[in-house]
């Protein structure tokens, strides 16, 4: 099974479709009476598609368990077709296409089954999936071409040559992977005053978005958030709570990081925690619908 544990829950949909082709329109019409002898046929197909639905990582290997928050199967007619549309939400890490499939497909079955004493030639066709929401399929292209950035590793055994920096240069990689190229990376001790000269200068240079990674545990030297703080002129405390929430589910030491985050006029400060495990974590559960702030904050300036 393809490994999900660093997803993110989200609201994901999906929408599935097959047709049941029947070989003359009286067929269609003993469904749509309620007169073909095995019984109601289309409370039958979609009892049997909610099973099928909920069922589906018990038949399909690949496909992970998960909580199925919405189902519903509709039925449309022409002449001699029975048209089925199942549609399945999840509030999950992964999507619902091959559930809803899986319901069509099932559904299509029992009709089959149904109908082929009183029409020998009915036919399953056109199962397919119509639309899926959520997830990546919802992340809007975001254009973070132009965008600056810089990484500043907070840490006085970096600083010192001591211990080599891995979560500020996982920070750079994951910043090129969504596309920006401009990226200053540096390394400063935990002093509040260096940590300040940092802001100070980037702030001249008019960055878009500066990381810091380090000093915002609960050592003496753990000075990160201090030291930014009175620079902040407005904070976003949701982003911080999305990342620490994101990893308690994973240590539950997250609980403990004081990372804080928000604006310092235009430019972006976000405060990370020092190890690379962590840092991995908070990239997952932030990247990239932060970098979504930028084209709300220009529509906002428009």
């Amino acid at each position: 099974m393809v490994d999900i544990t660093f997803k993110t829950f989200t609201l994901r949909k999906a929408i599935a479709s097959a047709t049941i082709k029947a070989s003359s329109a009286a067929t269609i019409q003993a469904v749509k009476n309620g007169t073909v002898p095995k019984g109601n046929v289309l409370e039958f197909a979609r009892a049997s598609a909610l099973l099928a639905i909920k069922k589906t990582s018990d038949v399909i290997p690949d496909c992970h368990p998960l909580p199925v928050e919405f189902a519903a199967i509709s039925y449309d007619f022409d002449e001699i077709n029975i048209h089925i549309k199942v549609e399945v939400h999840t509030i999950y890490k992964t999507g619902v296409e091959v559930e809803a499939m899986h319901g069509a497909s099932v559904a299509s079955l029992v009709i089959y089954d149904m109908l082929k004493p009183i029409d020998k030639n009915v036919e399953i066709s056109n199962i397919k999936l119509l639309e899926k929401q959520g997830g990546k399929s919802n992340q809007k292209n975001i254009d973070v071409t132009h965008l600056t950035a810089a990484v500043v590793v907070c840490s006085d055994s970096v600083s010192q040559g001591i211990k080599e920096d891995s979560s500020g240069k996982i920070l750079v990689e994951a910043l090129q992977k969504q596309g920006i190229n401009t990226i200053d990376y540096s390394v400063v001790s935990d002093d509040i005053s260096a940590i300040r000269q940092k802001i100070d200068y980037f702030k001249t240079k008019s960055l878009d978005l500066l990381l810091f990674t380090g000093g915002t545990g609960l050592s003496d030297r753990d000075v990160t958030p201090e030291a930014v703080h009175p620079f902040i002129t407005k904070e976003i405390p949701g982003i911080m709570e999305t990342a620490r929430n994101y990893g308690q589910e994973r240590v539950k030491t997250s609980m403990l990081s004081r990372g804080i985050a928000g604006f310092s006029d235009d430019m972006l400060i976000l405060t990370l925690p020092g190890s690379s495990g962590a840092v991995k974590e908070y990239i997952q559960a932030l990247f990239p619908q932060i970098l979504h702030i930028f084209s709300v904050k220009q529509g906002a300036g428009h």
